[in-house]
């Protein structure tokens, strides 16, 4: 069967209230997911739980993220923007209201992964429908605007819920969000029009099987890295990511047969186009160096310079806000300038700041360290915004689903795999540095890590080289259209 292409897109008047409504609620997920680390020793303290116990909080979110995200290629071209919307914020706040009164911590599991589950269909969500809607000589200073999302909301996570857990108690992390969820519902319901389309897909049980078992050993094999004697609950690392990695090879085989049926889960066919496997390739080395020094430099805050948590979070937040209030900007400048003007001297700042961090010991003060990490922020946000919307933009409209869904999976994949690089490179430096006050062996953990990252992000330099502004696709012309899908609702609320 054929697949079919979008229209064209509506007019702003109709587009403007869904994406902002799609920000919002894509901001308020986000937020929550980066909240849960600060609140993990008083959580701990309230369930009597191990601190491997609690981690699962956020190994488990991680999993699921990469569990669902592959399937919503599928979900948002079978199923209404408003469909997907409630979908996405009722799993939410259903899984939010469920661990604010958690009695146990296994019911807070089973409410994290909830909650994941709207979070993994919102971000995909809000990527496609921008694509779909904004015309192409706008696409960058929208696409900045949900950077912001995706840079300022994870900086304010640890901070925000560092502040509230202090006064409050973790419960009320959950309890806070819950409200701003359910106006979203209610905003949907009254506001969101379904201004995108629905196409013609279908879901291949094995594609969808195939998915789970290979992101998800990938993921938790990558997360697990640094156990102690390398193995999970007894069992080798190097299981689930061989197992997770022949799933993923047999998933690619499975597309490619699938290519030109409605049943594609992931549509592997987005790499043919080379400024979309070119920005993937830049986008998954940004993520590796970024999710690392996220990781790293609060344990070099702590261990290191001596602070306690509250200023290792507070390290992170201005960095974090500046790239979000420098994301509109930069998308304004993309749509003038294209993407290696923006994306050439962000991947130099990014490997210049790598290295200074290499250079960090136990005397450096942490206003320099506050410094250095906003000046990374400077680096990453004049790549992330342009790289995004070149990749999704290269392909063809009726692959921004999947586009969209492979980009956000191998950014999970690749966050998990710069936190396990950079923490296994600092346990494993640290612990054979032979050092009388300990300090000097996490400096050396600490430096080397960042040196490796450092080498990792030359190769964005190189790539940026290759990248150009993306030629609008055309929208294709419908073949049939008694076929297409005539669930569509009404553009009336509910």
């Amino acid at each position: 069967m054929t697949i079919l292409a979008p229209p064209a897109a509506p007019t702003s008047t109709r587009t403007g209230p869904a994406i902002v409504l799609l920000l919002v609620s894509a901001f308020v997920v986000v937020l929550n997911e980066t909240a849960m680390g600060v609140a993990i020793p008083h959580i701990m303290d309230g369930f009597g739980v191990s601190a491997a116990q609690a981690q699962w909080l956020t190994t488990a979110f991680m999993v699921t993220m990469a569990v669902v995200i592959p399937v919503t290629g599928v979900l948002l071209q079978r199923f209404t923007l408003r469909r997907n919307f409630f979908t996405a914020m009722g799993l939410f706040a259903v899984g939010t209201a469920i661990a604010a009164f958690a009695p146990t911590f296994e019911v807070l599991l089973v409410a994290r992964v909830v909650q994941a589950c709207g979070t993994s269909i919102m971000l995909p969500l809000l990527f496609t429908t921008v694509m779909q809607l904004v015309a192409p000589e706008r696409r960058g200073r929208t696409m900045g605007l949900v950077t912001i999302v995706t840079a300022a909301a994870p900086a304010l996570g640890p901070t925000v819920s560092g502040v509230i857990v202090s006064a409050l108690g973790w419960q009320w992390v959950f309890i806070l969000v819950l409200p701003a969820a359910v106006l979203a519902v209610i905003g949907g319901a009254v506001w969101l029009r379904n201004v995108t389309t629905t196409m013609p897909a279908r879901f291949d049980v094995l594609s969808v099987v195939l998915s789970a078992v290979g992101f998800s050993g990938v993921i938790y094999g990558l997360a697990s890295i640094g156990e102690q004697a390398g193995q999970v609950g007894g069992v080798p690392i190097w299981i689930p990511l061989t197992i997770g990695a022949l799933a993923l090879l047999a998933l690619v085989m499975r597309q490619l047969a699938l290519r030109n049926t409605d049943r594609v889960l992931l549509d592997v066919r987005v790499f043919s186009e080379r400024l979309f496997t070119v920005s993937t390739a830049m986008i998954v080395a940004v993520s590796v160096s970024l999710f690392g020094s996220l990781i790293l430099l609060p344990l070099y805050v702590q261990q290191v310079l001596g602070e306690p948590a509250y200023v290792a979070g507070l390290v992170l937040l201005p960095g974090g806000l500046l790239s979000g209030a420098l994301a509109p900007f930069i998308g304004m400048a993309y749509d003038t300038v294209g993407p290696r003007t923006l994306i050439l001297p962000g991947a130099v700042i990014a490997t210049g700041v790598m290295f200074l961090f290499s250079t960090l010991g136990a005397s450096t003060p942490v206003w320099l360290v506050v410094a250095i990490h906003m000046l990374l922020s400077i680096g990453t946000a004049l790549m992330m915004t342009p790289l995004m919307t070149t990749a999704l933009g290269s392909v063809a409209p009726r692959l921004y689903p999947h586009a969209s869904a492979i980009v956000n999976t191998l950014q999970q994949v690749a966050g998990a795999a710069g936190t396990a690089l950079f923490v296994t490179l600092f346990t494993v430096v640290s612990t054979a540095t032979v050092a009388p006050d300990g300090l000097s062996g996490l400096a050396d953990g600490v430096d080397t890590a960042f040196r490796i990252g450092g080498f990792i992000s030359i190769a964005g330099i190189v790539l940026a080289l290759f990248l150009r502004k993306p030629t609008p696709v055309p929208q294709s012309a419908p073949e049939d259209p008694a076929t297409q899908n005539s669930d569509m609702e009404s553009e009336t609320p509910a």
